[in-house]
């Protein structure tokens, strides 16, 4: 018999608000002939306004809430919010669109409003369009072939099982007690931070500026656009000043090695270029999987009858750490543009409109996955989009999955039993937000 759970049970689960809209309702958005005859701000049609903000404190606690509506009521729904977009709730939609490079371009795929006077930031391959997108991640491919993320399998076992001793001291764990510990902080975070300062050949030291950098500009909402900007530059000044380093002496690491590379036509790459991968590989490759780790021991801190069947049955780590990624998936969305007037299911899209791409949404469509609200850790298929669809995903998912693989062995070789617990506010677990989704506070109680 299957054990399953339902996710909006889950810790992250928040009472279901309603949506509201601001501004003209597009004939397209019509659940029904009844529904569209009206279009007037605020109009409620068949029980769900169409509207969405993702920076919203409910969409931040339970977005999984806001896209079954909309995939019921208004599947392609559009909001004037945060600059506008559209935004598609189905599984072959969010598919379609990212397969569509003829008529949507990834040039500028945050969420959140590009930082003034940094409108230049080119983070290849996540920021290109074809033709150049092939040239771009092609070169990055062998870092993070099956051979080289197997090569830092025990690098990766080495961080975790070091912290993993500075919480049993902490905690009194290795004397026979038990105590509480912020595994988001003191675990998941230190991971993946120190994996890719390693591929990229950075100093441990700088790691609590890396992960603040991650925050600032991934997790950041309007209101916290300087903030934003501000990491932003820090991050491009970072390693603009590592790729002069490295120009005048080479190291044993990726930006040395991006340096000495050609292009197909045998160019070199820029400086711009290579500081964009910096980029891009330090921040996505910090926040993404340090969501991962701690939603994957939320779950199985919440809900000990799964942590219980892994321990007795290993052999489905793997397939449990797929269905962790689908029902937590840590990138809500993407976002890209109209380069021409297209349509998304027969709902018009004019040229310059942004289309909000919730990867979250896909792996929660019914019509691709059986009984999608119940995180199965012996679900045998699972297509979820997790790392996102097309050529843009995340040539790093070898390496997530690996480092989320040894986290969750090595945490439960230490601690087989855990169990929730509570911070001084009364919180066990608090998530962040935005276009990286995580909890950032997961207070567990080990050596029990």
């Amino acid at each position: 018999m299957s054990i399953v759970h339902s996710i909006t049970e889950t810790a992250h689960a928040f009472p279901s608000e309603r949506l509201t809209y601001a501004g003209t309702v597009p004939d397209c958005w019509a659940a029904d002939e009844e529904a569209a005859v009206s279009t007037t701000i605020g109009v409620d049609h068949g029980g769900v306004e169409r509207d969405f903000d993702i920076f919203s404190d409910e969409y931040i606690a339970d977005p999984s809430r806001v896209w079954d509506e909309l995939r019921t009521e208004c599947p392609v729904a559009h909001s004037e919010r945060n600059g506008g977009g559209w935004m598609p709730t189905t599984w072959d939609d969010i598919a379609a669109v990212a397969y569509d490079t003829d008529n949507f371009s990834s040039r500028d795929s945050s969420v959140a409003r590009t930082p003034e006077g940094a409108s230049f930031i080119s983070a290849p391959p996540i920021t290109s369009d074809p033709p150049f997108h092939a040239d771009a991640r092609r070169m990055l491919l062998p870092f993070f072939s099956p051979k080289a993320v197997e090569d830092l399998v025990e690098v990766t076992r080495s961080i975790a099982r070091e912290r993993l001793d500075v919480i049993a001291a902490q905690t009194g764990a290795n004397r026979g007690g038990s105590g509480v510990v912020d595994a988001a902080d003191a675990f998941s975070k230190y991971i993946p931070v120190r994996v890719i300062a390693r591929i990229l050949g950075l100093p441990e030291s700088d790691e609590p500026m890396f992960t603040r950098w991650a925050v600032a500009v991934l997790q950041a909402t309007p209101e916290e656009h300087d903030h934003r900007a501000l990491a932003t530059r820090e991050v491009l000044k970072y390693f603009g000043d590592l790729v002069d380093a490295r120009r005048e002496e080479r190291a044993d690491d990726l930006p040395s090695k991006l340096i000495d590379m050609r292009l197909p036509n045998g160019d070199p790459l820029t400086n711009r270029h290579i500081t964009g991968v910096g980029f891009l590989l330090l921040l996505a490759g910090i926040d993404t999987t340090w969501s991962s780790i701690s939603a994957s021991l939320l779950h199985l801190a919440t809900y000990p009858d799964d942590r219980e069947r892994l321990l007795a049955e290993p052999e489905l780590l793997d397939s449990a750490i797929e269905e962790f990624l689908r029902a937590y998936a840590p990138v809500t969305m993407a976002r890209i543009s109209a380069t021409d007037d297209a349509e998304i299911s027969g709902c018009p899209v004019p040229k310059g409109d942004k289309v909000y791409l919730p990867f979250g949404a896909g792996n929660r469509d019914p019509a691709m996955f059986d009984r999608p609200d119940e995180v199965l850790i012996d679900r045998a298929h699972n297509r979820h989009v997790a790392f996102g669809i097309g050529i843009h995903r995340c040539l790093g998912s070898n390496l997530a999955r690996m480092e989320l693989k040894v986290a969750l062995e090595e945490w439960l070789a230490r601690f087989p039993n855990f169990e929730l617990a509570t911070d001084a506010d009364g919180r066990s677990a608090e998530w962040g937000g935005s276009q990286i989704r995580g909890p950032r506070n997961l207070q567990i109680r080990v050596g029990i």
